[in-house]
């Protein structure tokens, strides 16, 4: 099995230096492109609300089979991706990094950690596309339920009640376990008889587990806004320190009883 843990070499410090460089820069990246596009005239596809009205992309939409559907889709897919990238992906970085260590005497590790990564994403991304799929159907029947539409303030209520539930959870904390014992979880997954489909494997169940301790937070976001810079950096800080710190743990009451007041709140001001 490679999973020897050898003492790093100088070139192995200089290597590690590097990764952590460009997972931070990466990070930023996402931070700041999100920062510009909120800021720009396509904001809409930033927030969940401007599904349909792909007005400055028209051209495009009438160009394309279907791309009044495609193009806002792929712009809000892409627009997740970065909320993930900036959000979540540096919850990732002591997994990453213990996988560096134990791969780091392989020719193809910095190809064996783009597919971690890779398959992170994509357990995030098929995430995101059930949330907006739900999203697409509360506003469905907003439009064609006049009732519904008139008592929408019921939904947001009920997404923050149920985030605060479940920070109370059997299923949050041990998938947050999971991700707070980055050691066990790779040797249970990296044999290296297969290395590109277990380190893909290894992503792909990091990102499972990470979606099943933070979705409930993630839904959050539809609810005081997707595109909101100030709420992404407040809870991608909760659900780091959650995931990465001995102390997230104590973070489970505050966080609960803070959302199930907040959903209190609208209840109250709509009676």
């Amino acid at each position: 099995m490679d999973i020897a843990l050898p003492r790093p070499s100088v070139l192995d410090t200089g290597r590690r230096a590097v990764f952590w460089t460009i997972m931070v820069l990466l990070a930023l990246a996402a931070w700041a492109a999100l920062w510009a596009w909120s800021a720009s005239p396509y904001a809409r596809y930033l927030e969940h609300p401007g599904w349909g009205d792909a007005v400055a992309l028209a051209e495009l939409c009438n160009a394309l089979p279907q791309g009044s559907i495609l193009v806002p889709a792929a712009l809000h897919a892409s627009a997740w991706v970065l909320m993930i990238a900036a959000m979540m992906l540096p919850t990732t970085f002591p997994l990453l990094a213990m996988f560096h260590r134990m791969t780091r005497a392989r020719d193809d590790v910095g190809r064996l950690l783009a597919l971690v990564v890779l398959g992170f994403f994509a357990a995030w991304l098929a995430f995101g596309v059930l949330a907006h799929a739900a999203d697409l159907g509360v506003r469905f029947a907003a439009g064609r339920y006049p009732a519904f539409a008139t008592n929408g303030w019921l939904v947001g209520a009920l997404v923050l009640a149920a985030a605060g539930a479940f920070q109370w959870s059997a299923l949050k904390y041990r998938c947050l376990e999971a991700c707070r014992t980055p050691f066990g979880f790779i040797t249970s997954r990296w044999h290296g008889r297969s290395p590109w489909r277990e380190a893909f494997r290894i992503g792909i169940d990091h990102g499972l587990f990470c979606v099943g301790c933070c979705w409930a937070l993630m839904l959050v976001m539809f609810v005081v806004g997707v595109g909101s810079i100030v709420w992404m950096i407040a809870l991608a800080a909760v659900m780091a320190a959650e995931k990465n710190l001995a102390a997230g743990r104590w973070l489970r009451t505050p966080v609960g009883l803070g959302l199930l007041g907040a959903a209190g709140t609208i209840v109250i001001a709509h009676l």
